[in-house]
């Protein structure tokens, strides 16, 4: 494995409004969960969150001295739903980090927040608990990297065995496109990036914007090693995943001739494996002298061999680097170096595998149902089939990394609408069951339905006949119509 780049675990962003006369996504969204009005924090905009979801609840949190932004939330009491999304346009292709921000407030009157799922795309990101955090006065956050394979971008809630009878919920959601050379080279088509911890060694404050653009969140981490103040700048360009200037401003070091040791991040890692990027900066006024030079292990093994670190900065990373457990890096120096080991900051992300998407066709195809449909049910949005177990209401899919639309079952759901033409895109369809519901318009071409089986339409509202195409289809053995 050879040592690299890396960066990690918790991150923020900005939100600029989007409307319909927008022919390009913006950069970023910062969205105001629940809220009703634009509110600044620190020098950034967030908008109410009305325009990207069309399902859940709003409550206020009545609590003195909190931020405007945790003020507000979402919740989604509705059980019979497979999930709630959020829908973003977004470039396709481009890199994004996704941040979600989670502060309880005793909302439902109860005294312990719900534990749920979170989910990204088709991806199960994670289980948001925020419980540790609440009983200690504290929101919660999370942050992910991931490419969007569309031109939209899901980010959803959803119940899982420990919700219960509560809400899952949410005070803020922000979404920031990246640069592209950001914590490559990650193969972000089939994965995604897990902040784990974002740190500045030494440091008294939290660092997020203005000072790191993408305001990426990088905490405090303090040990009994002594801290050095840095007497040189150095340049964010320099480095791939453009750390703001201030990570560098602190280190802490140890005795020349010692080997450096710090127990970095606090908490124990699951077994698996993770990208790690680790800042270095000789803290003395640049000379012909302000230099030193370590060997960098993690759990003992070598990570990076006789680094040698400047005034200038540098840092190294490892794609894909496996830990398990406490994790303890060790900086040992070089024989005759006349200064200790020094490091200012670090990131570590789990690599996590994406869990697939559904076929383009079939969600072009399902989108535009959803569009057709008046009343649709609460959870179609977000990917139809994915992940398994969250598909939307009524669908089947089958298994694989690219899902594919099995059965269509709404019946007697309540629904009125039309039926678009693309509904013939979902190819390996094999039973569409919509009687019983108010659909009206004509029946579409239905020929691309190469293995439908079963076909209910009875009990609608549908004009005209049946197209000659349906009685054509070479596995459809049982139609059910008022035709």
């Amino acid at each position: 494995m050879s040592p690299s780049v890396f960066l990690l675990w918790l991150v923020t962003i900005p939100v600029l409004a989007y409307s319909a006369q927008t022919s390009v996504p913006p950069l970023g969204y910062y969205l105001d969960c629940g809220g009703s009005k634009e509110v600044t924090v620190d020098g950034l905009k967030y908008v109410p969150d009305g325009s990207y979801i069309k399902v859940g609840n709003t409550s206020p949190i009545n609590k003195p001295g909190l931020l405007p932004t945790l003020s507000t939330l979402r919740y989604f009491p509705d059980a019979s739903a497979g999930k709630y999304c959020y829908s973003l346009p977004v470039i396709k292709g481009s890199k994004y980090l996704v941040k979600t921000m989670y502060y309880y407030g005793g909302f439902d009157g109860g005294t312990q927040p719900p534990v749920f799922d979170q989910i990204v795309e088709g991806t199960r990101w994670g289980v948001v608990n925020t419980t540790e955090d609440y009983a200690e006065g504290l929101s919660s956050y999370f942050d992910i990297t991931v490419v969007p394979s569309g031109k939209t971008l899901s980010v959803c809630l959803a119940r899982n065995s420990y919700t219960g009878s509560s809400s899952p919920f949410i005070s803020a959601l922000e979404v920031r496109i990246l640069e592209p050379s950001l914590y490559n080279p990650t193969d972000f088509s089939k994965h995604a990036l897990v902040t784990v911890a974002r740190s500045v060694f030494g440091g008294q404050d939290i660092i997020g914007f203005p000072d790191d653009k993408f305001n990426r969140m990088w905490q405090p981490h303090k040990d009994q090693n002594p801290v050095v103040e840095s007497q040189s700048n150095v340049t964010s360009s320099d480095f791939w995943n453009l750390p703001p200037v201030k990570v560098f401003n602190t280190g802490v070091t140890t005795s020349r001739g010692k080997t450096l040791e710090i127990q970095w991040p606090s908490m124990p890692l699951p077994s698996t494996y993770y990208y790690i990027c680790l800042y270095f900066q000789d803290n003395r006024q640049p000379s012909p002298y302000s230099w030193r030079a370590f060997d960098v292990s993690i759990n003992g093994h070598l990570f990076f061999s006789n680094l040698n670190v400047t005034s200038k900065g540098v840092s190294v990373y490892a794609a894909q680097w496996p830990l398990f457990g406490q994790t303890k890096i060790s900086l040992t120096p070089a024989v005759g170096v006349p200064v200790g080991p020094v490091i200012n900051a670090g990131e570590i992300y789990q690599i996590l595998p994406l869990g697939g998407r559904t076929h383009t066709r079939d969600v072009i195809a399902m989108e535009d149902l959803a569009r057709s449909i008046h009343n649709p049910p609460p959870d179609w949005n977000g990917d139809p089939c994915l992940p398994k177990g969250n598909s939307w209401t009524g669908v089947t899919c089958s298994n694989g990394f690219h899902a594919r639309v099995l059965t269509l079952n709404l019946t007697n759901a309540g629904l009125s609408g039309i039926l678009p033409p693309t509904l013939d895109n979902l190819s390996a369809l094999a039973h569409l069951w919509l009687g019983g519901n108010k659909f009206s318009g004509i029946i579409p071409d239905l020929s691309g339905l190469k293995d439908l089986e079963t076909l209910h339409l009875e009990k609608n509202n549908f004009e005209g006949t049946l197209p000659p195409s349906v009685i054509k289809l070479p596995r459809l053995r049982e139609i059910h119509s008022d035709f």
